[in-house]
Order: structure tokens, then sequence, then C-alpha cells
């Protein structure tokens, strides 16, 4: 299905920026994009560059991959131990 892989990876940026506690707007700081595009992608609405990608993935403590990943095996993320 066309936007199928968009719309799961938008779901789990988003699951994991919340259990981190990380704001739209302190995600996009690091990525360099505003608030309102980062929840445009959240949404399945927008599309992200590899490069964009990989920097969320490193702000939020999880490989590439993890964003990548299907929802059905994209389980509950634990914040990284400090």
């Amino acid at each position: 299905m066309v936007g199928e892989l968009q719309r799961s990876v938008g779901k789990n940026i988003r699951r994991i920026r919340l259990s981190r506690g990380i704001s739209q707007e302190a995600l996009g700081d690091v990525v360099g994009l505003h608030r309102t595009y980062i929840g445009s992608v959240e949404r399945g609405e927008r599309n992200i560059t590899l490069q964009t990608l990989e920097g969320m993935a490193e702000l939020l403590g999880v490989p590439p991959m993890e964003l990548l990943a299907d929802e059905a095996d994209a389980g509950p993320t634990a914040p990284p131990a400090v």
C-alpha cells in the first residue's frame, strides 16, 4: 500500500518521542525542522530524508532501523539506561 511505510515511520517517531518526553519542538530543533513539520511527519503526511531519519534516531536513542520497523514489530521502547 502506498504511503504505508511513511505512516509507520511517523507513528514510530511519535511513540518513541513521547516515551522519551521529547517535544516536537525539541526534536525539530535538532534536525532543523519546524515543530509543525514534525507533526506532519508523525501523521504520515510528509516524507523525510534518510539524513533526517538518522538525526531523529540519534536524538531518540534508537537505531534508525527501529524507526523503519513495521508497527507489528515495534513494541514499546524504554528510554536508554543512564
